[in-house]
């Protein structure tokens, strides 16, 4: 497929979106020549937009002018917005071409307008997908190459090709919607860690959502979780040169996995050792499954298996992201705030043996009977916070019965629901209260199952939320209710 981009001088382009992603593309657009207007419903994007130089118009003015889309050649998507998207479709009645940023990303690469193409290794999939890519990122800085980690994970990936110097690799994460909106992107390498239900709304059901989660297996080599049946799946159809699998058993051919304690890859190269498994952090099968994922992405590009190693062993935690805050009174306190559906508490609640689990937020629809069926023997007690708080207390009631659960729930008002000061207040309490119900030797793991947005500003302040509640947290206070009582 050709990617000249010629066409675009002088041509009007329409932004779609005028937070990070859609700004990271106006310097671009206009080193091509084109003439850029950037539409937001929210008029501080406009202003930003328009600081740059380029016109800016609120979404709601744009639709309501009949002559609007008049000479505009292309419209660059954000990826939240949907295809049924009022904008979005009435560009797509016109007969005008959407791209999504990173579809303009790929193909400003591939004619090499900020030097020469790099190559992509692309991870997505329903978790693990940030902490896969900053292993991803800390392994290719060990093996000295000049990269950088873009995307979903924050850099913008227009930024880092515009970066000083040029980088050769991208640790590229994406996701789904940045998949449907990038049908060019062929990847070095891309990997689709898992899938579970998430965003069925945005795709109108799970074939549209693994069928973008598959474009990442298109390239030159396809790496799958053999772990997760949906991901594995779609191996055998992936359209990729290779396919490779990651598993946390013993490796066949064209896989890698774990013998004897040890790391191994056998699909580039023989039973080639890589480190151990005490040396990856976050400890547990979530993380070892994130360690093999990104050194599969980076045995494909050639990197050394020294490199992998020293790269997973200096790789540190992103916040939020199965982080330890302290440990007092022979407890740890961990911090897993991204955790925000069942499939990603699971596996941060298998990661270790006597949990006290901080749970609770907005659910989404999604159940959480089989997780807490699952994890119920590790559990030592709960304490359930949230809107949705309630629900999770009753699925330990039918499948945990003998689990203690205290409930904490966010106070609302005549239907206002407060967060900030009110939201730290419930957190206090829920952090006091599982101290209390923790031994020397357990965890306290806030790993929600649920999103963060009916008592918190993100997932971030949510984990912010729980890490100073802990800090504030005295010795005497662990266990004061004698552990499981």
């Amino acid at each position: 497929m050709s990617h000249d981009l010629a066409w675009l001088a002088g041509k009007t382009v329409l932004v779609a979106g005028g937070r990070v992603s859609g700004l990271a593309t106006v310097g671009p657009l206009l080193d091509l020549g084109a003439q850029v207007i950037v539409t937001d419903s929210d008029p501080a994007a406009v202003e930003k937009a328009r600081g740059l130089g380029v016109g800016g118009i609120r979404q709601g003015d744009f639709l309501a002018d009949d002559t609007a889309f008049d000479g505009v050649a292309l419209v660059v998507t954000s990826p939240g917005l949907r295809p049924d998207s009022p904008l979005l479709a009435a560009a797509a009645a016109r007969g005008i071409p959407i791209w999504g940023d990173v579809e303009l990303s790929w193909r400003i690469d591939r004619v090499g307008l900020y030097g020469p193409p790099t190559q992509w290794l692309v991870v997505t999939g329903t978790n693990g997908k940030t902490t896969t890519t900053s292993m991803l990122a800390s392994i290719l800085d060990a093996a000295g190459l000049a990269s950088a980690a873009c995307g979903n994970i924050g850099l913008p990936i227009l930024d880092a090709l515009r970066s000083t110097p040029h980088p050769a690799v991208l640790a590229v994460e994406l996701s789904s919607f940045q998949l449907f909106w990038a049908p060019s992107v062929h990847p070095s390498a891309g990997v689709v860690l898992n899938i579970a239900e998430d965003h069925l709304d945005w795709h109108g059901g799970m074939d549209g959502y693994v069928e973008s989660k598959s474009r990442a297996l298109t390239g030159g080599v396809a790496v799958v979780g053999l772990d997760d049946a949906r991901a594995a799946a779609l191996g055998p159809t992936a359209s990729a040169d290779r396919v490779v699998g990651f598993r946390l058993g013993e490796p066949s051919r064209n896989e890698l996995g774990i013998v004897d304690g040890r790391l191994v890859d056998n699909a580039f190269g023989s039973a080639v050792d890589l480190l151990s498994v005490g040396d990856v952090v976050p400890a547990g099968p979530a993380g070892l499954m994130d360690a093999l994922a990104s050194a599969a992405l980076a045995r494909s590009v050639g990197v050394p298996p020294e490199s992998v190693a020293e790269g997973l062993r200096t790789y540190e935690v992103g916040p939020h992201r199965a982080a330890v805050v302290r440990t007092v009174g022979g407890v740890t306190f961990i911090d897993d705030s991204k955790a925000t559906n069942p499939h990603a508490a699971r596996s941060s609640l298998l990661a270790h043996d006597r949990v006290v689990w901080i749970a609770g937020g907005l659910l989404k629809g999604a159940s959480v009977d089989e997780l807490v069926a699952e994890v119920a023997p590790r559990l030592v007690a709960a304490v359930v916070i949230g809107r949705d708080g309630t629900q999770i207390a009753q699925a330990l009631a039918r499948h945990a019965p003998d689990v203690p659960v205290a409930t904490y729930p966010l106070r609302d008002d005549a239907g206002v629901t407060h967060v900030a000061e009110d939201a730290d207040v419930v957190m206090r309490g829920a952090v006091r209260d599982a101290a209390r119900r923790a031994e020397p030797g357990d965890t306290v793991l806030l790993a929600p199952a649920a999103a963060s947005l009916d008592m918190f500003v993100d997932y971030g302040h949510r984990g912010d939320s729980f890490a100073e509640a802990v800090r504030s947290l005295d010795a005497a206070e662990i266990g004061s209710t004698g552990g499981n009582s």
